[in-house]
């Protein structure tokens, strides 16, 4: 391409891919597209042949953007080579939590807070999974009824812990997991720490906090892993300022950006009809007094994750940087 922009994708899993055939499938202006991964190799991504090079400092010269895909659970590789693509005149989007809390760093969900974009410092990061597709359900609810309280619980599929957790589902093996996964439900994701809350728990609370823009806001989370391969499921429960009628929250829904509502309480999301699908889905709304309950739903490898990072760059471009040659 004679215009458009040089893109890395920095990981080969179950996200690197999804964020090659975001690209594609969106059709963000691309000139070149590398993907780079901790060892050469040819491989098959979103239908493409491609000569993945190594992710080192080196391989990010001429990038405009590159997209990480992130390792939950551990250091990413952003930790390591984000800064050395940023010296190179690179604006990274992490998928990655190392950086999410970080005050120096936005942590954006484009329909939310794309105002976060404004004063990067060329770091960007994509929020959990769970939680992306949370504050996009809550956003209208907080712009229309302002939020006092959340308490969700959700039920996060597999893929959620990349290629081991979907072996660990389908072929029983792996030690994605602590226990068996087929046919059970597992109420731990992450590390449980002093006050009871795991990893999954605590990213939830407060990065919904940092992009909502309310640091105080009550969030109470538990997090569920379920035998689903794609897509996750949450049962969201909100005390809102000011009272609510089923209409008014149903119009709210309605009107904001990348929300597929569900009006009739017989046709609610499941992931099995979601994954697939980039936007958030949400049905069983119940509306009364100062109390909003609803179930929303995602392909977490989608708008939890890839889609998400992508529309991140989408909206630079937007913005006018970086810019293209």
């Amino acid at each position: 391409m004679s215009e458009g922009y040089n893109v890395a994708v920095v990981g080969a899993g179950l996200v690197g891919e999804k964020l090659v055939s975001e690209l594609y499938r969106r059709g963000f202006p691309v000139r070149d597209l590398r993907v780079l991964a901790r060892s050469p190799r040819t491989a098959e991504l979103a239908g493409r042949t491609f000569e993945i090079g190594v992710a080192e400092p080196e391989a990010f010269e001429g990038v405009d953007i590159a997209l990480f895909a992130g390792t939950e659970g551990e250091k990413g590789a952003a930790v390591r080579l984000a800064r050395e693509a940023i010296v190179r005149g690179a604006t990274v989007i992490d998928n990655g939590s190392d950086f999410r809390l970080d005050p120096e760093v936005p942590l954006v969900v484009p329909e939310v807070n794309p105002h976060a974009l404004e004063n990067h410092r060329g770091l960007i990061s994509n929020p959990n999974c769970s939680t992306i597709q949370m504050v996009v359900a809550l956003a209208p609810i907080a712009r229309s009824f302002g939020l006092e309280r959340v308490v969700v619980s959700t039920y996060q599929a597999v893929s959620g812990a990349g290629r081991a957790g979907v072996e660990a589902l389908e072929m029983g093996s792996g030690e994605a997991f602590p226990r068996p996964i087929s046919g059970n439900v597992l109420p731990l994701i992450g590390s449980v720490g002093e006050d009871g809350y795991t990893t999954e728990e605590r990213k939830m609370r407060e990065e919904s906090r940092k992009i909502l823009e309310i640091p105080s806001l009550p969030v109470y989370a538990t997090t569920v892993r379920v035998p689903v391969h794609t897509g996750h499921a949450e049962s969201i429960y909100v005390e809102t300022s000011e009272e609510v009628t089923l209409d008014a929250v149903l119009s709210a829904l309605s009107e904001a950006p990348g929300i597929e509502p569900y009006a009739d309480p017989l046709q609610a999301p499941t992931p099995i009809e979601v994954a697939g699908d980039p936007k958030v889905h949400v049905g069983r709304v119940r509306a009364e007094g100062n109390v909003v309950e609803l179930w929303c739903v995602a392909d977490n490898l989608l708008k939890g994750a890839a889609t998400n990072a992508v529309q991140i760059a989408e909206a630079l471009v937007g913005v006018g940087a970086p810019k293209a040659v």
